[in-house]
């Protein structure tokens, strides 16, 4: 359940068009979207799709590893090689070798090992840190980051050429705050997983408590829902799930993000309906669709109030 692409959206079923279509080949792939959104479970359902599913499947953080530790991590290295080197080690190229190689935060990687990898891509080869020997390999790459590479490339940080071999096909997951209609499915199948996972009774999520759901902006994405309903599922005393059983962040708006009431004029009982109905799709961050649900009217209704004369 929890490698599962969920939603219906027209962003999530782009994804998985996009994840049908590129798994049988040998594409390399780059998966971009906020951190969240579910860029490894991406990657997981196109190496089991792929022909080379019964093959090695090699992940490695790219952020998760000091830079200068990050280079041995990926081609190895031979005994002796730097101080702490006692023996010779693989790197996940060569793990991965007739497989998948997964590189996720590839935006972090410095320009040095950009340049490496850059070299692997094209000659599909290389030598462990200190060693000799070429070795050669064949892996089908899937890198994943949360950063704008072009912007990256414009301030120097990120080379070109490596994006244009990184990104032959790109798969970007929409944040959660442009798919609520799939805040259901999510929340369904999360409290399926958690109430078996901790031994619960059958648990459903009231109207009051979705309403809240839906009116969150989800800045961590579904990674954050996910830890939302597994909370709300061990504190819950009973087995409907309530607001009160979430945190404090989701249930309140933060100090100042609350939509303010007109700013010191008279205004008419219309201009301040216009004016609030503003505020709240500024709130929002412009998704119309989610100010609707907040505000318990018609998104038809809505644009008409906002171009009101």
């Amino acid at each position: 359940m929890e490698d599962k692409i969920i939603g219906t959206s027209p962003g999530i079923r782009e994804v998985l068009s996009l994840v049908e279509k590129v798994s049988p080949s040998d594409v390399t792939v780059l998966i971009t979207g906020e951190s969240g959104t579910g860029k490894e479970m991406v990657a997981n359902t196109i190496y089991r799709l792929s022909p080379r599913n019964q093959k090695p499947f090699i992940k490695l953080n790219c952020a998760a590893i000091p830079s200068e530790l990050l280079e041995s991590q990926m081609f190895g290295h031979e005994r002796g090689a730097f101080t702490g080197a006692v023996a010779r080690q693989e790197g996940c190229f060569e793990r991965a070798n007739h497989g998948v190689l997964f590189l996720d935060e590839v935006g972090d990687m410095s320009l040095v090992t950009q340049t490496k990898l850059l070299r692997v891509l094209q000659e599909k080869e290389f030598e462990r840190i200190g060693g000799k020997e070429t070795i050669k390999v064949d892996v089908r790459l899937i890198a994943a980051t949360n950063k704008n590479l072009q912007e990256e490339i414009r301030q120097n940080r990120f080379r070109e050429d490596l994006y244009y071999r990184l990104n032959v096909v790109e798969i970007r997951i929409p944040p959660l705050r442009e798919r609520l209609e799939d805040l259901g499915l999510l929340v369904e199948s999360f409290l399926a997983m958690f109430v078996k996972k901790y031994n619960k009774e059958e648990m459903t999520v009231s109207e009051a408590a979705m309403k809240v759901l839906q009116g969150y902006s989800w800045p961590g994405n579904v990674r954050e829902l996910r830890n939302v309903i597994e909370r709300a599922v061990v504190l819950s005393r009973g087995v409907t799930i309530e607001p009160a059983d979430f945190p404090d962040k989701v249930r309140v708006p933060p100090t100042g993000a609350t939509p303010p009431m007109g700013d010191g004029q008279i205004l008419t009982l219309e201009e301040m309906v216009r004016l609030y109905i503003r505020k709240v799709v500024e709130y929002t961050g412009g998704n119309k669709l989610q100010a609707a649900r907040l505000l318990d009217i018609d998104p038809k209704t809505l644009r008409t109030k906002l171009h009101a004369d």
